[in-house]
């Protein structure tokens, strides 16, 4: 259950006075999420997402999260707005805790994403890294490669509990990736605002249509083609952890429609993509390792990504992407 932080009928009524939306007419906690507080919000203006943040946000990155949301939605993207109190101020706070209200998006979280959903992403994705070009602020991206070794080798020994070998094979991807890193390739590729956490449960369809990109709690300043690594992670691969090279052409074809990769970035979508397994290798063991059995928290298996990565280690090119 994602309410940590729950609310009483004055202490809603006290921080709906500083908006120009009227009294609530229904109010629910929403369950799915982990992170923060979330309600479903409904006033005379409509239906809104009131969220709390708890402590795995800083609250000093909020601004920069709140700016991408509204600078996507005025592009056009389909973004949920912050919604502006009546002083200006995107942020309130609620129980000594910071807040927002955003818009409400219809739509519905793919639990198989389809080809034609891939090719909606896809484009979308691009059409968010455009829209984002000018973006003024940046926000360095503190799950980059810099932060994999330090998840990670404190877990080897859990991680060699989980499949016999599974400690060498990663320590080889940290070799790997880190001599790669060393050549300076990744910083050289197109960087801006990019949203790193791109799942489909991150997203709102209504048929094959993308209708919503919500939770851009990791957004960060990164190589634009990491990005679509990271979807290509989370969206191509089968619940048997085959990867689906159709899904993925259709993916890179929907990126491409709106923003072509250089040269390069397509050059080194195979590093990135095992780079972007690595990486949520790397936080679902460091949780794994942290979080008790029977805890209401559901953890992540991390061998959905050691699988991923064995496929990545085999990969020989941008082809076997489908790019």
């Amino acid at each position: 259950m994602a309410v940590y932080t729950d609310l009483t009928d004055d202490e809603l009524a006290t921080l709906l006075s500083a908006y120009d939306l009227g009294p609530a007419l229904a109010f629910k906690g929403i369950a799915e999420g982990v992170e923060n507080s979330n309600f479903l919000l409904e006033t005379p203006a409509g239906r809104f997402i009131l969220t709390v943040y708890e402590k795995r946000v800083a609250t000093t990155d909020l601004p920069f999260f709140m700016g991408i949301m509204e600078a996507l939605a005025a592009a056009g993207v389909v973004a949920p707005a912050p919604v502006r109190r009546r002083d200006g101020e995107i942020l309130s706070s609620a129980r000594g805790k910071a807040c927002a209200i955003i818009t409400f998006l219809r739509g519905v979280s793919p639990r198989r994403p389809n080809a034609a959903q891939c090719r909606a992403l896809g484009e979308v994705l691009a059409a968010m890294h455009v829209a984002l070009a000018s973006y003024p602020a940046a926000r360095p991206n503190s799950l980059g490669p810099a932060a994999w070794g330090p998840l990670i080798r404190p877990n080897l020994a859990l991680a060699e509990s989980l499949r016999p070998g599974l400690a060498a094979a990663i320590e080889a991807d940290l070799a790997a990736l880190d001599l790669a890193q060393a050549e300076g390739w990744r910083a050289a590729l197109p960087q801006g605002v990019i949203h790193a956490d791109l799942f489909p449960d991150n997203t709102l369809f209504l048929g094959d249509a993308l209708a919503g990109v919500i939770d851009f709690y990791f957004a960060c300043t990164d190589a634009l083609a990491y990005d679509l690594a990271v979807c290509l992670n989370a969206w191509c691969f089968e619940p048997d952890r085959s990867f689906n090279i159709t899904k993925a052409m259709a993916m890179v074809q929907g990126y491409e429609r709106v923003r072509p990769l250089t040269a390069p970035e397509r050059a080194a979508l195979p590093s990135l993509a095992r780079g972007a397994a690595l990486r949520f290798f790397a936080t679902r063991l460091a949780d794994w390792s942290t979080t008790p059995e029977g805890a209401m928290v559901k953890r992540k298996d991390p061998l959905e990504y050691a699988d991923k990565l064995e496929f990545h280690r085999r990969a020989k090119g941008p082809e076997d992407y489908g790019a």
